[in-house]
């Protein structure tokens, strides 16, 4: 069985509240051996945390989505290092910047911006301070998003996640040192785009998720997505690389441990 990880997963979610045991077990499975909960405000890092002390396999990523960032403390950092001192987190995020759905009076962008930009910047600087790595989330917002993160490259390397972007984009996140992961949107029908960005992609820059509950790959297109599917991502990818998913597990994996070095 060929071992590959999701290295972002929602697992602390409702969705999961009921079968959280089966899901696991279904990941193991198919060979999906860690699995990452990612946080997206305090109580659900909280949650990430508690999962990865229930679960051997699974490990947590703590912060505040930006998204939310309305509802963010002033200053999120103390809460933040308590919980990154925790032994089984091993990132921060996600965080980021998304521009995707602003608010409908326009006199508020700019605020609701600033917001969530001093956001991005407290997470760089408590991930910096525990030699952590930052999982990155941004929507219509990548040049802000890359512009931000780059006087932290030195100290702090990001991970795009669920990239969709075009190969010129993912370069520029390359050189910077920063890496991407795909999702199931890989197998989508109308996902040519991303597809040819994968095959471009070098081992050892990429990663491999689910983003579940969200963005389940073909043929469970409109399901509750599940760290197991990893398995069809996987499949899809090795295509789109024309190589082996044992060539494909061995350059994922390696890459995952390296930036989220407490796996």
């Amino acid at each position: 069985m060929t071992e590959f990880f999701d290295t972002h997963a929602h697992l602390d979610y409702s969705d999961f509240a009921q079968d959280i045991d089966d899901v696991i077990a279904r990941a193991q499975s198919v060979g999906i051996s860690k699995i990452i909960s990612i946080g997206t405000n305090l109580e659900s890092s909280r949650r990430a945390i508690q999962l990865t002390e229930r679960f051997p396999n699974v490990y947590a990523v703590i912060g505040w989505h930006p998204g939310e960032a309305s509802n963010a403390p002033d200053d999120l950092r103390p809460a933040l290092r308590e919980l990154a001192r925790h032994p089984k987190v091993t990132a921060v995020g996600e965080t980021g910047l998304d521009y995707h759905r602003l608010p409908e009076d326009v006199s508020a962008h700019a605020e609701y911006k600033r917001r969530q930009a001093a956001l991005f910047e407290q997470h760089l600087e408590v991930a910096a301070q525990f030699g952590l790595n930052c999982v990155i989330h941004q929507r219509d917002a990548f040049d802000d998003t890359l512009a931000q993160l780059k006087p932290f490259a030195e100290r702090v390397r990001g991970v795009f996640h669920c990239f969709g972007e075009s190969v010129e984009r993912m370069k520029q996140i390359l050189e910077m040192g920063s890496l991407v992961s795909f999702t199931g949107i890989v197998t989508f029908r109308n996902g040519h785009n991303v597809r040819e960005t994968v095959a471009a992609a070098p081992f050892g820059k990429f990663m491999l998720e689910t983003d579940c509950p969200y963005l389940a790959p073909v043929p469970y297109r409109g399901k509750r997505c599940e760290p197991a599917y990893v398995k069809e991502i996987s499949e899809t990818v090795a295509q789109a690389k024309m190589c082996s998913l044992e060539e494909l597990s061995a350059a994922t994996c390696q890459t995952a441990k390296e930036f989220f070095r407490k796996l």
